[in-house]
């Protein structure tokens, strides 16, 4: 099985990284998740409806739209404010990036654990700069949400291509294929790690004081 890798790139300040990230990262577990699976038999079953939240950023001009499930919205922004807190401590400018990794289970003879096989793979990089004054940052507020929503029709573009996914499990292997430990939703099989660098590539931070100090100009 080919694994699918998808880059999406996002330049923020401090203020903005956990909004940014939730955004996206709720974005495209809006896309891979699923109502509860109701067996009625081995091979019947019915699934529930997936409800949905608009949610508006404090800091971004910007309002994604989440599953209504606040047991998958606090995995997700445990998640993200690990990664926050690495970056901010990783100096006044920082890289990082944070990736959503899909994968299905592959039973394993005993003594061997399961296998996890990816099948889709999410990366956000994220450029960390820090602004001057309060119009800078109210730039970069209208700004960043643009460029959120551009991403977000990515995310949308690229899920609805026909691509490989997962096929229905039966009932004993639904667990091989979606994470059922949610009393109200079932995404895919996933997982949410992250990595830091230390320091901020001049081309990135020089793009986005070029782009603010060009609005000003208007």
């Amino acid at each position: 099985m080919n694994c699918r890798s998808e880059v999406l790139e996002v330049t923020v300040e401090a203020r903005q990284i956990d909004e940014a990230m939730l955004a996206l990262l709720h974005t495209i577990l809006l896309h891979r998740s699923t109502g509860k699976f109701h067996y009625k038999k081995e091979g019947t079953y019915s699934i529930g409806t997936v409800g949905t939240a608009d949610s508006d950023c404090d800091f971004i001009d910007f309002t994604f739209v989440r599953v209504s499930s606040e047991e998958l919205d606090r995995v997700i922004r445990k998640a993200v404010c690990e990664f926050k807190d690495g970056l901010n401590n990783s100096g006044s400018d920082g890289m990082g990036q944070i990736s959503l990794e899909f994968y299905q289970k592959k039973k394993s003879r005993w003594p061997f654990s399961d296998e996890c096989i990816p099948w889709e793979v999410w990366t956000i990089k994220v450029n960390v700069v820090n602004l001057a004054n309060e119009q800078e940052r109210q730039i970069c507020r209208e700004k960043v949400g643009e460029k959120l929503g551009e991403k977000v029709i990515n995310v949308v573009e690229v899920i609805n291509r026909n691509e490989y996914l997962p096929k229905m499990p039966t009932q004993s292997e639904v667990d091989n294929v979606f994470d059922t430990s949610l009393k109200d939703v079932q995404p895919y099989l996933y997982k949410i790690t992250y990595q830091i660098t230390d320091s901020l590539g001049t081309s990135v931070s020089t793009t986005m004081r070029r782009l603010i100090k060009d609005t000003l100009a208007l």
